[in-house]
């Protein structure tokens, strides 16, 4: 298969245009509030081998995070949504087998993810939105062809990916402490997505961007605020990941039957 990011892609889209089967192709990201809350949302756009930021927003109801996603991805129009939320709960009781695993592959950089069943308080909040997507025509994807068009989804884990794919020896811990320790770390991923994302693959195109990405802010509530965005960036960065590559350079914790989680694996040079 030929990748698109290769010099022999660029020589056949001469020939052929993008508009045969990817141009429009777009990647969701939803940092999802579990319980109640607002949830952030980002967009970003294939177009020519990049993926370029589109938008980034924070929603609260239910409602108007599908009618976001609507407005990006209307009937039939092709995307992969990656959803920061335990869409698919098959246990009852105790902890997913994606949950267990995520500790015990994870647990090490601080990145274990927090236990659901359906007794949870979110489950019935988490695997409704995830439903939702579904009724749109959004299939769950823990498997995936690469580069092929299709309306998908998948659960997303920030924390590892954002491990993974800077190269960091532990997670960046701006969710809970200090406001200023927060601060500093939300701002090490801040400087990492503009510095670093561009030059892996595929690459962010801020260049082509529509918007820049917002500020590191100084109070909690509008730190709150870009946190939940840049984490939606981050999800959305795995969905392009994940469609781009899928098994060749990405993990998958479980299967559909089970819940799973997509992780993009450790960052190859070259």
């Amino acid at each position: 298969m030929v990748r698109l990011g290769c010099p022999e892609f660029k020589q056949i889209t001469q020939m052929r245009s993008l508009d045969d089967w990817q141009e429009g192709m777009k990647f969701l990201g939803i940092d999802l509030g579990w319980s109640s809350g607002a949830s952030g949302l980002c967009c970003l756009d294939w177009q020519d081998g990049t993926v370029v930021l589109l938008d980034l927003q924070r929603q609260t109801a239910i409602a108007d995070i599908l009618n976001w996603i609507d407005h990006w991805l209307p009937a039939d129009a092709p995307g992969l949504i990656a959803v920061d939320a335990p869409t698919l709960i098959p246990n009852a009781t105790g902890m997913r087998l994606p949950d267990r695993l995520a500790h015990k592959y994870f647990g090490r950089y601080h990145a274990g993810c927090y236990p659901a069943n359906l007794g949870s308080s979110f489950a019935s909040r988490t695997v409704a939105f995830g439903q939702s997507l579904g009724d749109r025509g959004f299939q769950h994807a823990p498997t995936i062809a690469p580069q092929q068009p299709g309306r998908f989804q998948i659960e997303a884990f920030p924390h590892p990916a954002i491990v993974h794919l800077f190269e960091l020896p532990q997670i960046l811990k701006y969710k809970k402490g200090l406001l200023a320790d927060r601060r500093t770390e939300l701002a090490k991923l801040h400087q990492l997505i503009g510095d670093r994302l561009p030059h892996l693959d595929p690459p962010l195109n801020l260049a082509m961007s529509k918007i820049t990405l917002p500020a590191i802010p100084h109070t909690g509530k509008a730190l709150k605020a870009v946190e939940d965005q840049l984490d939606s960036l981050i999800c959305a960065y795995i969905a392009a990941h994940w469609w781009c590559w899928g098994s060749d350079r990405n993990s998958v914790l479980v299967d559909l039957d089970q819940g799973y989680i997509v992780v993009p694996m450790p960052h190859l040079p070259g």
